[in-house]
């Protein structure tokens, strides 16, 4: 997407240079006997590191000589050269050893490394800046801000309302470049959309051809061209590709959609691209979850075909138009998203010495380190807190449900997070503040650290457990604050005992049956069983698997591992039409109370423009008993994810609508305009009256 509101002319733009030049006063040539850390290494030769700011006519150059050695099967023996363009802020060049430059050199500068934003839902600025300042110079580092100002005379309905300060930070010893933003919007500033955030590296196509999203997905990538008319055929949405003629015949037959790469906040630390050529790699690191949006399930985009490589912050995938993204008029806002760490290593291009393995292993290696360092010391805006000016909570999560055990359980591993202040499950959507999150131990116990300063609320969320836990009092924040909560105790949705269930209250449709994809519709990265639900064209396997008649699942004999389909879905019935679907679940009843109230709880891993309703007993009721209505945007089955958001649902029923012995609950989904109208489910239980 190139179409930018305020283009510019590079012919125009005087280029500024940050050149970090690593050099070695010697190579290695043989294997050392004994081996140690690269953190100890590192450690024991940047005491004689040198760093030498210059600028002369319209260049910064950072010079760093560094002898050093690692425990791999490699000698590091290069340099490093980040070019920025002045006044823009575009990162337009890194060079790295025998590579003049990693970006993509037939792209214009503004197609190479640079931030983009989607505003009021159609339109795209890449943020271009004005002005630029050298804000740190020492023997240690660099740090380099590029700016604009918004004004409304100027800039109204042609940028987005923002005040922009992108900044760059280049440390002695350190192959990489640190990247963040500091966005601002003051009071009257005009209503706006912000839909989408993120920085995006174009690498060279003929270099970068593996792609590594996490230990298991990882593999040959086909190219860009290979995407293009000619060589592939588009599949049900732009995206997905059956690539036909590719230029590798490797890929022949495959399929490629940039959604199958797409990983969990709390898991997308570390992806990117090697060269073969050249035995090196490039690395997008993100150590902290704290400026992005959606809490730690919120999926995003990593890398795809391009070569590209993707730093996501803001985004409706998987969340759609619930997401809240709409700065109105009259509220001040200001975020700092990031910093993010670009990392580039190299290794010996022998194949026999596994040097993939050695790359992405020494790049989880450097995501270690930038975690322990979390929150930097180094970064010189007032706007990004150290550690000594950030604050902590700690506490004891405890369950209650006496229909499990009448004492008070621990909740074990569940999630805890900090969130600005809002409705129950409200963390979901928040696109606007931070959100700081852990997990709590086997005895409920949790410690979140290094929380920014402001407002926040407690939210978790149990495994095992329906619904949301949210403290009732707002939690502030102040620097150097650590906050004892106590035992907290959360009551889960319950109103009587359960008489049955389906499925693990875990907020996905991954326990649920995930078919085999068609053997035409196959992508080869994924290999590991955990990621199959990343398969193109599951919801079709629906009406192929059930081809003479809808889902029935009988409690007590049915296994939902492998009986309950993982999506709710349209049936297809041929020539782009589809059909709504009814579910059943046939269950006995030994006894019924008629005068009681019985519960269905209904919880929901994901909606896009679905709606089911439920009957009991009588599947021709001309009213639902219940009904969602349409509900959901997160299209998620479309976009290979195992769930989008959690809704649940406690639906009461009165006992008359049962009889003892034989009963069927029919869950129809009701809306077929398309595949893609469907809802997946979490859980669902029974519970009686109570007791």
């Amino acid at each position: 997407m190139e179409k930018v509101a305020n283009s510019i002319t590079h012919s125009s733009h005087l280029v500024l240079w940050l050149v970090i030049i690593i050099e070695f006063s010697q190579l290695f040539s043989w294997a050392f006997s004994t081996e140690f850390s690269a953190r100890e290494s590192m450690e024991g030769n940047r005491k004689g590191l040198e760093v030498l700011l210059r600028r002369n006519k319209g260049r910064v150059r950072i010079h760093s000589y560094l002898l050093q050695r690692y425990k791999f099967s490699f000698y590091y023996n290069g340099l490093v050269e980040v070019t920025v363009e002045y006044p823009s802020g575009h990162l337009s060049g890194i060079k790295y050893k025998t590579m003049p430059n990693v970006f993509e050199t037939r792209n214009n500068n503004d197609n190479k490394g640079y931030w983009d934003l989607v505003w009021n839902d159609k339109s795209y600025d890449k943020l271009v800046t004005e002005h630029m300042e050298i804000i740190t110079q020492t023997d240690e580092l660099v740090e380099v801000s590029f700016t604009k100002t918004w004004k409304s005379s100027t800039d109204y309905r042609n940028t987005v309302p923002l005040n922009i300060d992108k900044r760059y930070i280049v440390r002695r010893g350190v192959p990489g470049v640190y990247m963040y933003g500091i966005l601002e919007r003051e009071a009257d500033f005009p209503d706006a959309y912000m839909n989408q955030l993120r920085i995006a590296f174009k690498l060279k196509e003929d270099k970068f051809h593996f792609m590594s999203i996490s230990d298991t997905r990882q593999g040959m990538m086909p190219t860009a061209e290979d995407r293009e008319a000619g060589r592939s055929h588009v599949l049900a949405y732009k995206e997905a590709v059956l690539l036909t003629n590719p230029t590798d015949p490797i890929f022949r037959g495959q399929v490629d959609d940039k959604y199958q790469y797409s990983e969990e906040s709390k898991d997308n630390k570390l992806h990117g691209w090697i060269s073969d050529d050249d035995a090196v790699g490039f690395w997008v690191i993100t150590p902290s979850n704290e400026f992005r949006t959606g809490g730690p399930h919120k999926q995003e985009l990593t890398s795809h075909v391009g070569p590209t490589a993707l730093s996501m912050f803001v985004s409706g995938h998987y969340a759609g138009d619930d997401m809240d993204t709409f700065y109105q008029k009259g509220n001040p806002w200001k975020k700092v998203f990031g910093p993010v760490f670009i990392y580039l290593n190299s290794a010996s291009p022998d194949p026999n010495q596994g040097y993939r393995n050695t790359l992405w292993n020494d790049a989880k290696r450097q995501l270690s380190e930038e975690i322990e360092s979390w929150p930097y010391n180094f970064v010189a805006s007032e706007d990004f807190p150290h550690a000594e000016q950030r604050g902590e909570v700690n506490g004891q999560l405890l369950l209650r449900d006496q229909y499990i055990d009448k004492k008070l359980m621990p909740a074990k591993y569940a999630f805890v997070g900090l969130a600005a202040p809002g409705s129950v499950g409200s963390w979901q959507t928040q696109a606007k503040g931070y959100q700081f999150w852990t997990q709590t131990t086997d005895t409920g116990r949790f410690s979140i650290k290094n929380v920014r300063p402001g407002l926040y609320q407690l939210h978790a969320w149990v495994y095992g457990f329906i619904g949301d836990y949210k403290l009732d009092h707002t939690i502030i924040i102040q620097p150097g604050n650590k906050i004892q909560l106590g035992s907290l105790i959360y009551d889960p949705p319950r109103n009587g005992p359960t008489l049955w269930e389906i499925g693990i209250p875990e907020r996905t449709a991954a326990e649920f049956f995930i078919p085999e994809p068609n053997p035409s519709f196959h992508n080869s990265i994924i290999k590991d069983n955990a990621d199959r639900f990343r398969q193109y064209g599951l919801w079709d396997r629906y009406s192929d698997i059930y081809r003479h008649g809808d889902l029935v699942y009988d409690v007590g004999v049915s296994n939902y591992s492998k009986d309950w389909f993982f999506a709710h879905v349209p049936r297809n019935v041929g020539n782009n039409a589809h059909r709504a679907t009814t579910w059943q679940i046939r269950h006995n009843l030994q006894e019924v109370n008629e005068s009681g109230h019985y519960t269905l709880q209904l919880a929901l891993a994901a909606a896009s423009y679905g709606e089911v309703q439920v009957r009991f007993n009588d599947p021709n009721a001309i009213r639902p008993h219940f009904t969602t209505s349409r509900i959901g945007f997160d299209n998620a089955i479309a976009r290979h994810g195992i769930h989008g958001l959690y809704r649940l649902y406690s639906i009461n029923v009165t006992g008359s609508r049962f009889r003892r012995g034989e009963n069927t609950i029919f869950l129809t989904q009701k809306r077929c305009q398309g595949s893609f109208e469907a809802v997946m489910y979490d859980y669902i239980r029974l519970e009686g009256p109570a007791v």
